[in-house]
């Protein structure tokens, strides 16, 4: 599945796309590899307790999971499935 990432993820990924097989069909399993590939990426995008840290926005399709299951949204290979972390700035 490929992952788009934006902003500083980027250059934790190495890259704008990422390729990525997750063990399992949900949006947390593809984050969850990622983290593997990427161990910089747990800090920047979850809580302690495994949650997204507020402003962390996933995509799928275009469509928040918030406005669906969450970490445990199902995905496809697929999907197009996009990670947007905190952005500040005015």
């Amino acid at each position: 599945m490929q992952v788009k990432v934006f902003a500083n993820l980027r250059e934790i990924c190495g890259g704008v796309t990422v390729e990525v097989k997750p063990n399992g069909e949900r949006v947390i399993d593809v984050l969850d590899t990622m983290i593997e590939m990427f161990p910089d990426l747990h800090d920047e995008i979850f809580t302690e307790d495994k949650t997204l840290k507020p402003f962390v926005h996933v995509y799928v399709n275009g469509r928040n999971i918030v406005h669906g299951e969450g970490l445990f949204s199902v995905v496809k290979e697929t999907d197009q499935f996009a990670l947007f972390p905190p952005v500040a700035g005015g």
